[in-house]
């Protein structure tokens, strides 16, 4: 079986994040959810920081992750609870901090269509406040996780994760060339994580049925690990300003269902609130200032936020019109190839991917 999962951390990147991140005191938000586990993990077990903060207002899962990470063997790492809402907590929990990762959000696409207010305090005020701490506390790197939906976007999730994009991109201009580089990261669906299709089809298995929203919906499919490793590699490489898309398969609904339940009857059942057929990356109207890079696309930053960006000379400007379409992708995954990661997804949650055998 062809192996097309994609690594973005050679040893030479690697080697680059370990420079950025020796010594240093890094704080994530958001860091007790599926990404910051496994970012967390990565940090500790790879790499030298000072001190890795996890900033959340979930003391629960804080709890349950002191017990995966006990204090006499990760002396180093610290938990800290705390919304990103609350302006003068993120001014606190900065202080001495030089790099953050910024994945806490408001996300499940259905409920935010109902609850737009509250999508917009987190997603939107909360990035907000995040630049204004970083300015205070003069933060030097910040890398913000995104999504596909912020592109064109079409529900209310999009809408303010495109709405956070820019306020990340536009503070490089007020931050200057001293001040902090804030650069974005922009991803598809990762496999597995909380509210995407993969755990719904998973509880659905033992039924032998299973519903689809429609047949010809395609999305882009990255792991938690690869996610993981993107992000590290774009603080290894960011100069401020960009927006950094990996280049991703995609796969077609039927095909994920045949991966995780190939022997389950299929109903039609339509798209919920605020879904896209195909999922988008590169806008065609955003590939005059977008860059081929080799395992990914950074969609550059306008003038006014290019304080510190400069185009290196290796970069390839894609075709004018190019866009970055989950239906139009050159990649696609097989059923064996999400077979394969849905095994590993239920051996990473201690689930198994075998139906219970019948009495």
């Amino acid at each position: 079986m062809a192996n097309r999962s994609k690594k973005f951390l050679d040893d030479a990147t690697k080697d680059k994040v370990g420079e950025v991140v020796k010594g240093k005191n890094i704080l994530v938000t958001g860091g007790t959810g599926s990404f910051g586990n496994a970012f967390i993990t990565a940090l500790l077990t790879m790499f030298e920081p000072n001190k890795v903060i996890v900033f959340s207002r979930d003391e629960l899962k804080q709890s349950l992750m002191l017990k995966k990470f006990p204090a006499s063997k990760y002396p180093q790492l610290r938990f800290l609870l705390g919304d990103v809402r609350d302006a003068g907590r993120l001014r606190r929990a900065f202080r001495d901090v030089q790099i953050v990762v910024h994945a806490a959000a408001l996300k499940q696409v259905p409920a935010l269509e109902y609850n737009p207010t509250e999508a917009i305090k987190t997603n939107i005020m909360g990035a907000m406040n995040i630049i204004e701490a970083c300015y205070d506390c003069k933060v030097e790197q910040l890398v913000a996780l995104s999504t596909d939906k912020a592109a064109a976007p079409i529900n209310l999730y999009g809408a303010t994760k495109l709405c956070s994009d820019k306020l990340f991109v536009a503070g490089n201009g007020v931050a200057g060339k001293e001040g902090t580089k804030f650069s974005v990261v922009r991803y598809g669906n990762v496999f597995g994580s909380r509210g995407s299709i993969v755990p719904v089809l998973h509880k659905l298995r033992p039924s032998g049925k299973i519903g689809l929203t429609d047949v010809r919906m395609t999305r882009f499919n990255i792991s938690l690990n690869d996610a993981v490793n993107f992000v590290l590699s774009g603080l290894a490489i960011q100069q401020g300003g960009e927006i950094f898309i990996p280049k991703l398969p995609s796969y077609k609904l039927p095909v994920i269902a045949q991966g995780v339940c190939p022997v389950a009857e299929v109903t039609i059942i339509g798209r919920r609130p605020g879904e896209k057929l195909h999922e988008l990356m590169v806008p065609a109207d955003e590939s005059y200032r977008t860059v081929d890079i080799g395992d990914r696309y950074i969609i550059e930053p306008e003038a006014e936020a290019a304080a510190k960006y400069t185009r290196t000379s290796s970069y390839k400007p894609v075709p004018e019109g190019f866009a970055y379409d989950s239906g139009a992708n050159t990649e696609w995954n097989t059923p064996e190839e999400l077979r394969e990661q849905y095994i590993s997804w239920c051996a990473y949650y201690g689930e198994s991917p075998d139906l219970p055998k019948k009495e």
